[in-house]
């Protein structure tokens, strides 16, 4: 309490820098512990300088117009939360992405939404089919009817993500009674750079045998995700980060459903 006490003789601009580089729990219990931080804790000044530096620019992205007049409306605190807890949908027709903030570090998170992928034959209806799906954030998924190849890509541009934070990629999909090729042929999971393509491959089950060790797991949306990897993005300036799903394999590959693939940080 002592340190507390001596904290709060500080100028409020100091304070508010203080609290706006303390983790969101950490600045929330000074607030529980000391009246003159708990007021300073709730101030756009704080809150301000948790969201990125470019959050008004991808709030007019939103696929609702009416949103971002509702969204730029709320207190820095309340639009900081609302973004943790609900991802906001960006783009126009079929949403194809969507952004997010990670609630304790403040973070930058994407997931880019099946249409935003590049899918071989997706545009051949004999082997992908889109389809509405209710479960899904973005309301349009990819079924893979019938292929021999399949491949699939996502990218980002790194200056969108945080600064100096590690993050991973996750394929996000679902698995029909058609699926069972994927518990006998792995795909192949790769996270580079643009341009520097070396990075070695990791094959993994979609499907994998009952009690068998996975990389699979069920997210809370009900969707299944795989982690595909990992990079470390440093200033920004590594041009386009590429996710991608391969098996080139010469085998019939049906029942899967894809929904997209999510960039978020790592804790």
């Amino acid at each position: 309490m002592d340190d507390i006490d001596w904290l709060t003789q500080l100028p409020e601009e100091c304070i508010s820098r203080i609290l706006a580089l303390t983790p969101v729990k950490d600045g929330c219990r000074a607030a529980a512990v000391s009246r003159t931080f708990r007021s300073i804790a709730s101030s756009d000044a704080v809150w301000e300088a948790r969201l990125p530096s470019d959050i008004k620019d991808v709030i007019s992205q939103s696929s609702s117009p009416s949103l971002p007049e509702f969204l730029n409306s709320l207190s820095r605190k309340d639009l900081y939360f609302r973004l943790s807890d609900h991802p906001l949908l960006i783009g126009t027709g079929n949403t194809f992405q969507s952004f997010g903030l990670e609630k304790e570090s403040g973070k930058v998170r994407y997931m880019r939404g099946a249409k935003d992928l590049k899918i071989v034959w997706s545009d051949t209806p004999q082997y992908w089919q889109w389809e509405h799906d209710p479960q899904s954030r973005f309301g349009v998924v990819a079924r893979l009817d019938h292929v021999w190849w399949l491949e699939i890509e996502g990218r980002i541009e790194a200056r969108k993500l945080s600064l100096k934070t590690n993050y991973a990629a996750h394929f996000v999909f679902k698995l029909t009674e058609e699926a069972q090729v994927f518990e006998r042929k792995p795909v192949k999971l790769r996270v580079y750079s643009e341009g520097d393509d070396t990075q070695e491959a990791k094959q993994v089950l979609l499907e994998p045998p009952e009690g068998a060790p996975t990389q699979i797991r069920e997210r809370q949306d009900g969707w299944m995700e795989v982690h595909m990897g990992e990079f470390y993005n440093h200033s920004g300036d590594d041009g386009s980060i590429i996710f991608n799903l391969q098996q080139l394999a010469r085998s019939p590959y049906q029942g899967l459903i894809v929904e997209g693939i999510e960039i978020r940080p790592v804790n």
